[in-house]
């Protein structure tokens, strides 16, 4: 998804103002800009290709350790699951903030987050370029925290609930998934490089030298 496709919000205006001077300053620092973008659509296809795998282990694991388990659910549950499933996502979203922060001189100063409202998806972006280790650390934390809390303990407990929740948060990690693969694949030119994360893009950006 281009820019140029979707109105920005002003947030994401403002991003993209500070990121066209980024590539600027970087350029005249030397490096080569080099755009490791997905679309959305093919992003929410490939990603789900990428988690299955992920949940569908967690699922056989879960009725291994579990074989009389009764899978049931109340009549009310999801009651329950729409309020935990998007409180969960805004700690994953907080937690990819939380981690990164860590390595910006300005903490979470370069932080932000919020959501794309026409495809219902919420981002935390880094304004702040990162090594390689860093913004991979960053954009798996959420998924290995949350799925393997969550795992462990539908596991231990039984808890089809918390398994529904655990799968879950493993699909949704997969837009991370991708964009790491698309990163490990990714092979620079130079012997330097920086990753930033696109300010209103799937993806992020390479600098390198």
């Amino acid at each position: 998804m281009k820019g140029k496709e979707r109105k920005l919000s002003p947030a994401e205006l403002k991003r993209k103002e500070a990121y066209e001077r980024l590539c600027q300053e970087m350029e005249q620092a030397g490096y080569r800009k080099r755009e490791l973008t997905v679309g959305l659509l093919a992003a929410n296809t490939l990603s789900l290709l990428l988690s299955l795998p992920f949940a569908i282990a967690i699922t056989v694991i879960y009725f291994l350790v579990n074989p009389q388990g009764s899978f049931q659910l109340s009549s009310l549950w999801w009651l329950v699951f729409f309020p935990v499933f998007f409180l969960l996502t805004a700690v994953h979203e907080f937690i990819h903030g939380l981690t990164w922060s860590r390595f910006c001189s300005r903490g979470f100063g370069s932080i932000a987050f919020g959501v794309i409202w026409k495809a219902l998806t919420p981002y935390c972006s880094c304004s702040e370029p990162l090594t390689k280790g860093q913004y991979i650390l960053g954009g798996a934390m959420p998924t290995l925290v949350l799925s393997l809390v969550l795992s462990a303990a539908a596991i231990a407990l039984a808890r089809p609930f918390l398994l529904v929740l655990a799968v879950t948060m493993v699909l949704a990690g997969g837009g991370d998934m991708l964009i790491i693969a698309k990163l490990l694949c990714y092979r620079p030119e130079g012997r330097e490089a920086l990753y930033y994360d696109h300010p209103y893009e799937c993806g992020l950006t390479a600098f390198e030298r």
